[in-house]
Formats: C-alpha cells, structure tokens, sequence
C-alpha cells in the first residue's frame, strides 16, 4: 500500500460548514508536495420510502453549481449524534416526515481527493407526517416520485448529484436483493 507520510498541515480557513488544510507530504516514490483537504463533518444519506412505493426526493437551490438538484434528503451529524437520530431529524426538517424504521444500507465517501466527509446511507420507511423547522429548510420542495422511475430520473441527468446517484442505486440493488 503506498501511503503518503504528513510532514506538516496549515490551517487556512476556518468556516461555518467547512474547514481547509494544506498538507506538506512525502509520497511513497520520495517526492514532497501539498494536499489542499477540505475537513466537514460526516453526513447522513436517506432514502426515504412512502407507503405508496414512492422516494421522497428534494428539490432545492444549490449556489455551488447555481441551480436546483432534485435530491435525496441529506444532512450532517451533530457532535455527538447518533446517525439515526440525524436521520431523523433530517428527515423531519427536510420532508416533514419521521421514519418509524431506519435501516442501515452502507456508506461512501463523497469526494475523497480532496475532503473528509463521509456520508451514512440509511433507508427510511414507515413514514408518518412529523414536521420540524430548520431556518435553511424554508426553500425546500418535497417531490414523490415511484421508485420505478429511479434509474431514468438518474441517466437522463434529472437526478445528478453524486450522493443521490449513488443511494438510490444502492437502494435499487438492495431492493432486488430482497426478491
């Protein structure tokens, strides 16, 4: 396994949502270079299903590429929160919906060349109305779209975030898993 040994890291900028290093490492063949890491918390990814066989996906306005994503609910764990619990109030927030069953489907990591975050991917189900507010849930829309409907919301490029790209694809193998 060839590891990079840290020989010194910088703290350049200390933010509400992120932070940002620059590590000086040694790489395995012997050359120094810099590692620009973005640190954020980890995250929950929810898949949330309705009693009607529906996801409940979000549509909301993302300033970083300027535009609306339809989305799976998402947020990040609080210090010292259990993931479920994030989910739970997650889903509230963003959906108004709480979850009487959450199940474990795996994990990832959202964009590890260059920052820490990894995302919990957790199934909702069970769905009963509960809403909680959140001051930055205030422009969210819920959408119910049928699961069946999935695959050609992703490849036609409706659906094109990474985390949802890749929760609702493990959702959909995990579904034809169970028969």
């Amino acid at each position: 396994m060839a590891e990079e040994k840290t020989l010194s890291s910088q703290l350049i900028y200390d933010g509400r949502a992120v932070k940002l290093r620059v590590d000086s490492v040694l790489t395995a063949d012997g050359r120094e270079t810099k590692r620009e890491i973005v640190e954020h918390s980890d995250c929950v990814a929810i898949v949330a299903i309705d009693g009607n066989n529906n996801v409940l996906l979000v549509n909301q306005f993302r300033k970083s590429v300027d535009r609306e994503l339809l989305e799976i609910p998402a947020g990040g764990i609080e210090p010292g929160e259990d993931p479920v619990a994030t989910v739970r109030r997650e889903l509230q927030e963003e959906t108004g919906y709480l979850p009487r069953k959450v199940e474990r489907l795996g994990g990832f990591y959202s964009t590890p060349g260059y920052c820490t975050e990894y995302l919990y991917l957790y199934l909702a189900t069970d769905l009963i109305p509960s809403q909680l507010r959140a001051e930055d849930t205030a422009n969210i829309r819920l959408v119910r779209v049928p699961v069946g409907q999935i695959s050609n919301l992703i490849t036609s490029g409706s659906i094109c975030d990474a985390k949802s790209i890749a929760g609702l694809f493990t959702f959909l193998e995990y579904q034809k898993s169970l028969g």
